[in-house]
């Protein structure tokens, strides 16, 4: 029913054995492969990178210079991990980002500086003249600070 077993002894095509040889099939594939090997599947990489392994175990002056250059991409190429973080503009972007934030800070503070009042309450003369009486009444600090006797400092008036 099925002619699978049987083949024409005779048949001189038949007969003839089938060699493969490897020939540079792939060199549109491997050149340019730095370009190349993002768009192509997983399938396609590990295909080639056997491939390129396999070429490698050759004699290497029968390879060429292109599949030399694949070869060196696919192992020491910037790909994977070893693809490098920042893109091509990225510094300029972070300085623009940089000075924006600077800019921005620097107008909240002057925004602030301007609604808040010059100087606190408790800088003036009156207060701190007020603040050393009341130190003096609470016996603050009696053996070297302003409660002391024979103190000659000014206290805490630091207003002329």
């Amino acid at each position: 029913m099925f002619r699978v077993g049987r083949i024409n002894r005779f048949n001189p095509i038949a007969l003839r054995k089938v060699t493969c040889r490897n020939v540079a099939t792939s060199v549109p594939v491997i050149s340019d492969i730095e370009k190349k090997w993002k768009s192509l599947s997983v399938d396609e990489q590990s295909s080639i990178s056997k491939q390129l392994e396999e070429l490698q175990k050759q004699d290497w002056n029968k390879i060429s210079v292109e599949e030399k250059k694949a070869a060196y991409y696919i192992s020491f190429g910037a790909h994977g991990p070893r693809e490098p973080l920042t893109k091509p503009g990225h510094v300029s972007k972070m300085i623009a980002a940089v000075s924006g934030i600077v800019a921005v800070s620097y107008g909240i503070f002057y925004m602030t500086r301007k609604a808040v009042p010059e100087k606190p309450v408790s800088l003036t003369k009156e207060w701190q003249e007020a603040t050393n009486e009341k130190l003096l009444q609470q016996n603050i600090n009696p053996i070297s600070g302003i409660s002391s006797e024979g103190y000659k400092g000014k206290g805490y008036v630091t207003e002329k």
